[in-house]
């Protein structure tokens, strides 16, 4: 990454921003259009697969409790099952869901820092996120991660699938990944 889009975290106290408390510190989270669009192609396959087969819930941009950590993180898309927060059960009217999700993904933005990104994906695990997928939209890959140190890579040419977080899930990357610009060839 160019050390010119190594930024700091930016901290806030607008309640409008989009946020992570992070140490007691709310750290807001930046997205352009471009992967504020791929995340929300992503929870909508997960979403119609989750609902037609009565998994669990999806969902975008919430925040979850982080247990024994002094974080509350907001993965842009999550899955959580089920069988950890039943159907019959509504999510709760919190600022932070106290639940811990089967999935969680994250879409890599130009100005995120990769030890930042990498220290999130370590967290997830730490909590018992069963898979975390970390998208990198410029470079059109999807990691897979099954543990903080057990990654499979994927590419536009590949398919992902829900691995044991999401029975039956699979989506074509090139549904994810949108084609070049026409102009840009």
């Amino acid at each position: 990454m160019s050390p010119a889009l190594a930024i700091e975290p930016e901290t806030t106290s607008d309640p409008e921003a989009i946020y992570e408390n992070v140490d007691g510190e709310k750290v807001v989270k930046t997205m352009s259009t471009f992967e504020n669009v791929l995340a929300g192609v992503l929870f909508a396959h997960l979403h119609g697969h989750a609902v037609e087969y009565r998994l669990g819930r999806a969902t975008v941009e919430v925040m979850f409790e982080m247990p024994g950590l002094d974080r509350d993180r907001r993965p842009d898309v999550a899955f959580v099952s089920y069988s950890k927060w039943p159907l019959n059960r509504r999510p709760p009217i919190v600022n932070a869901w106290p639940v811990v999700p089967d999935l969680a993904a994250e879409v890599v933005s130009p100005t995120d820092r990769m030890t930042d990104v990498l220290e999130k994906v370590e967290e997830y695990f730490r909590v018992g996120v069963s898979v975390v997928w970390l998208i990198l939209p410029q470079q059109e890959r999807l990691y897979i991660y099954t543990s903080p140190t057990d990654v499979r890579i994927l590419s536009r040419t590949d398919e992902l699938t829900g691995e044991s977080a999401v029975p039956g899930f699979r989506l074509p990357l090139s549904e994810l990944f949108p084609p070049p610009d026409e102009e840009a060839q």
